[in-house]
């Protein structure tokens, strides 16, 4: 195993969405190798995230659960079927929209996640919103909500409220909403849900808030992964996988590809 340079992300540098995604896709290949905390030793998959890469909507999560780390992708659950179910009301759907987490590794016994984790997560996270550019971020939760506001205001008062605030190098409206998971446990929160969902169209008709000065910096670089595979032994990026390894996905056996993520 080999060292590979990190690349360089130049948000406001790069217009192209073509370039974005070729960049993103390293940030995904980085992720998929990442070494930078223990939960390295205990997942199963890395779950970058999945979706539009030029989204104006992106979803960012606490962490993945037990099924995430199986399948490798986000909100593949009963949590996951609300949010599709959330999204077709509104007249949108998972194509149009990017959905993240916090720490890319699923915690063992899905514990809260410590501060070293969400350290060394942080980086591709701010990277996802430099090169997705999304206009909006729905926080979605208690935790994902606090921590991206940086304040300890719990979800109950600050739901269905956006907010503009600076991730990474990019201005986004946040806009804190309930976790799905919210609704399964307690079925009177789903209209909740529905008002707060309800305001996105509006939210999104905004388009992005100002842009901090200074946001044509680059982006900090990302830290090589530890034991990232050699040249040779990256599948391509644009291939596309054969029945056989669709199949073995969707039994959580192998890894999805970039292209499966919606990164095109």
């Amino acid at each position: 195993m080999v060292d590979v340079a990190a690349p360089e992300y130049h948000p406001q540098a790069v217009s192209d969405a073509a370039e974005r995604r070729e960049q993103l896709k390293q940030v995904y290949l980085e992720a998929s190798a990442c070494t930078r905390c223990v939960l390295s030793e205990t997942r199963t998959t890395v779950v970058f995230g999945a979706g539009n890469a030029d989204a104006g909507l992106m979803f960012v999560g606490e962490a993945p659960g037990a099924n995430e780390d199986k399948q490798g992708l986000p909100f593949v659950g009963q949590a996951g079927r609300l949010l599709d179910k959330l999204l077709a009301e509104i007249g949108l759907e998972r194509s149009d929209v990017f959905i993240a987490n916090v720490l890319k590794c699923r915690p063992p016994g899905n514990r809260d996640p410590r501060p070293q984790e969400i350290e060394a997560c942080r980086d591709y996270l701010h990277a996802q919103v430099d090169l997705i550019e999304p206009n909006v971020i729905c926080t979605l939760g208690n935790f994902s909500t606090k921590l991206l506001r940086g304040d300890t205001t719990g979800i109950s008062r600050l739901h269905g409220q956006p907010e503009v605030h600076v991730l990474g190098h990019r201005a986004v409206r946040l806009y804190p909403i309930y976790h799905p998971a919210a609704a399964l446990y307690t079925p009177s929160m789903l209209e909740t849900l529905r008002a707060d969902f309800a305001r996105l169209p509006e939210l999104l008709a905004l388009g992005p808030p100002p842009q901090p000065e200074g946001f044509d910096e680059p982006v900090p670089e990302i830290e090589p992964a530890a034991a990232f595979p050699p040249d040779g032994e990256v599948p391509p990026l644009d291939s596309t996988l054969s029945a056989a390894a669709a199949a073995e996905q969707a039994a959580g056996e192998a890894e999805p590809s970039p292209d499966q993520l919606g990164l095109f």
